[in-house]
């Protein structure tokens, strides 16, 4: 039996990967997902799953059990989400015959606005990581690669997935572009300036052992690919050393500057969306209401008027 829960896993997660493009990241969060679910509903027996026998009852006993755990609404809206999709899936390709997620009701989150470093801030740290290279470490290939990270993440804006992936024919420094294969394996083309051409060229110059072993354009000192952890880790100190006024210090915090600082500087919310990959241009929105924070707390602080009254004037 335990080889029939496997099967409908393995066949909805060969599913989402192979016909509905979902990164490996996702196909791994899924997983861990499932195996949670099955784990809990047969009481550690998953050799007794059986899907087409689970009912609304049961999805609703799990979501309680993750919310006693502490799991967080964020968090539990994820798991529900993959409860829907598999049970979407054994209705359409295992012939159940009711879905019963579909009417599964998980508590709103309350939006939070991306967190972000001022564009000073992290300026100041690709300047000064910039200065160190240029004085003392131009020839140490960890040191090149890891300002290289920093500085490309927050100068294209892409994500972390797709900079640990990013293929060494995909960087033209002809014509500086990076030709980015994103989510659900979409691919865009985002441009950089001379700054980051500069960069590449140099850290190309370093890297002894060529393209890593799938063709990846970031590589370690052996010629190994990057991961994840790796990537967050030369992220984060080098924020943590620039003294980075923010609550988070990891890649998507760059990102998410990125596309705040180029509509504070005027950049066309649908270009924004473009360069960022966002399928709907509400994703990208959110940003306008960072910058619109912006303009508030400057106004607060500025105006003469807007200082009267305990500073609430015009809210």
């Amino acid at each position: 039996m335990h080889e029939i829960m496997t099967d409908y896993i393995k066949s909805f997660l060969t599913y989402i990967r192979c016909e509905l493009n979902h990164s490996a990241y996702t196909v791994s969060a899924y997983t861990v997902d499932l195996r949670e679910f099955s784990d809990f509903i047969t009481g550690g027996s998953p050799d007794r799953f059986r899907p087409t026998d689970i009912t609304s009852s049961d999805l609703r006993t799990f979501v309680a059990h993750l919310s006693r755990q502490g799991s967080s609404p964020r968090t539990v809206r994820r798991k529900v989400s993959t409860l829907r999709s598999f049970f979407t899936f054994m209705c359409r390709r295992h012939g159940s015959p009711t879905n019963p997620a579909a009417d599964l009701i998980t508590a709103r989150t309350p939006k939070e606005l991306p967190v972000y470093i001022r564009q000073d801030e992290i300026n100041t740290i690709i300047d000064m990581n910039g200065s160190a290279i240029s004085s003392s470490d131009s020839d140490d290939f960890d040191t090149v690669r890891d300002n290289l990270i920093v500085t490309m993440l927050y100068t294209t804006g892409i994500r972390c997935s797709e900079l640990m992936t990013l293929r060494d024919s995909a960087v033209n420094t002809s014509c500086c572009e990076l030709k980015v294969l994103g989510k659900r394996n979409k691919e865009r083309i985002v441009p950089f300036g001379s700054e980051l051409k500069q960069m590449i060229e140099h850290y190309r110059l370093l890297r002894e052992c060529g393209p890593g072993p799938g063709g990846e354009f970031f590589v370690r000192r052996n010629g190994s690919a990057l991961y994840r952890k790796l990537i967050y880790n030369i992220v984060h100190d080098a924020l943590k050393a620039g003294n980075a006024h923010a609550s988070r210090l990891s890649p998507h915090v760059l990102r998410h500057s990125f596309a705040t600082d180029m509509l504070n500087n005027g950049a066309d919310l649908t270009a924004v969306q473009k360069l960022l990959g966002h399928s709907s241009l509400g994703t990208t929105q959110i940003y306008t209401h960072v910058t619109l924070r912006d303009l508030q707390h400057n106004y607060q602080l500025a105006h003469p008027r807007a200082q009267r009254k305990g500073g609430n004037y015009g809210n």
